[in-house]
């Protein structure tokens, strides 16, 4: 892509601002947003001058120091703002938000590695703004093949529970995500991750469940989790293809900062020919406590219109084995947070790329649905579109 831009970073720093010193705002915000993605548009007119930088340029801001050893300290962070509207028969939802801020450094030195990235609620005033520590940790890496990570890291399992949300295809993670991973994401703990046979690789990792804000290992129990990997050969039926299997043991009790499971497996495969891609997840999980043993799949197609569009289509199906082990996804549950047992999904949106997915809008209309055989108040039928903006550096 060859926008230029000579402001937007510019563009950047004002919305910030104007969120963090301002109360917030709702619809002030989609104006915000439209003024944003045109930035690179406005600036193309102004081509011809010589300082003039491309968007790709502009995330150069990100870097602090680098040397030729391949040593680094980088800012990271993330931007992210929602407009959501539900339009159901148990209610109606409209809202416009900041979805996530999150703020800090990485870097590199010979064999060690660190991330420091706190999360920051920019709907809320400056001095209860900041939530909580993300990333906190430090990396070393054995060999050119594996890596051990301590302290506050990501434990994903499931096809869009281990997918970044800088890096989702949809506004909003796949409801069988939702219901199975654990949404809170970082726990302390340790990982190692490493490859082998070229096509192979998994991660292994244990971890306190935890809900500290910090890093902590004293309020709850653990869980471990096991990730394999293997990456295909292209054939007539794909140019790549990887398939991959997660396994969860928790060990669960009532003031853990994870779901009610004691078990989860989770089989999602992503393949791609030409312009043409599916993504696929088939999940099962063995309740605890009050929670029903849940199962379900996501099947989740997509085109590539060019380097710039992408067509995303999905399909969720999730069914629990007794009544109210479904919860519904965060803006429908904004409507209704009573649970049932049995959900469908219906998605279609479109992805515009400005800088890959470092800055992308996305778009999409839902239809879902959830059946409540214990008919206390679960059942659900409506209809969601999303606006979203996702930034990262």
């Amino acid at each position: 892509m060859a926008y230029q831009t000579s402001i937007y970073p510019t563009i950047i720093l004002q919305t910030i601002t104007s969120k963090i010193v301002n109360r917030p705002f709702k619809r002030t915000s989609f104006a915000a947003l439209i003024l944003f993605l045109n930035t690179p548009f406005i600036a193309q007119a102004e081509e011809t001058k010589p300082d003039i930088i491309s968007i790709e340029e502009a995330w150069r801001f990100t870097d602090i120091y680098d040397n030729a050893q391949g040593d680094y300290i980088k800012l990271s962070g993330r931007l992210q703002l929602d407009a959501a509207w539900v339009n159901s028969d148990q209610g109606k939802f409209n809202d416009t938000l900041w979805r996530r801020f999150r703020f800090g450094f990485k870097g590199k030195k010979n064999n060690f590695s660190f991330d420091l990235e706190a999360d920051i609620n920019l709907n809320n005033q400056l001095s209860d703004a900041y939530n909580r520590l993300t990333d906190a940790n430090i990396g070393l890496a054995v060999n050119k093949h594996t890596k051990i990570l301590f302290l506050k890291q990501s434990a994903g399992f499931t096809l869009d529970g281990k997918t970044s949300s800088k890096k989702t295809l949809t506004p909003e993670r796949n409801n069988l995500t939702n219901n199975l991973w654990f949404t809170a994401e970082y726990f302390t703990g340790i990982s190692i991750t490493s490859t082998f046979w070229d096509d192979f690789s998994y991660k292994a990792g244990v971890f306190a469940s935890d809900g500290s804000d910090e890093i902590s290992i004293t309020d709850a129990s653990y869980f471990t989790l096991f990730t394999i990997s293997k990456k295909l050969v292209n054939t007539r039926l794909w140019d790549e293809g990887e398939i991959s299997i997660d396994y969860v043991y928790n060990d669960n009790h009532d003031d853990a900062n994870t779901k009610d499971f004691s078990q989860i497996v989770s089989s999602s495969s992503k393949f791609s020919l030409g312009n043409w891609g599916l993504q696929n997840d088939i999940s099962w999980a063995a309740g605890d406590l009050n929670q029903s043993n849940v199962f379900g799949l996501v099947v989740m197609p997509t085109y590539m219109q060019n380097e710039a569009i992408q067509w995303v289509t999905r399909y969720t199906y999730i069914n629990s084995a007794q009544a109210n082990g479904i919860s519904l996804n965060r803006y429908e549950n904004s409507v209704l947070s009573d649970r049932g047992d049995q959900y469908q999904e219906v998605y279609g949106g479109v992805n515009w790329f400005f800088n890959a997915h470092k800055l992308k809008l996305q778009t999409g209309i839902q239809y879902a649905k959830m059946d409540d055989a214990a008919l206390d108040g679960g059942k659900y039928r409506g209809w969601g579109f999303s606006l979203a903006l996702r930034s990262y550096w």
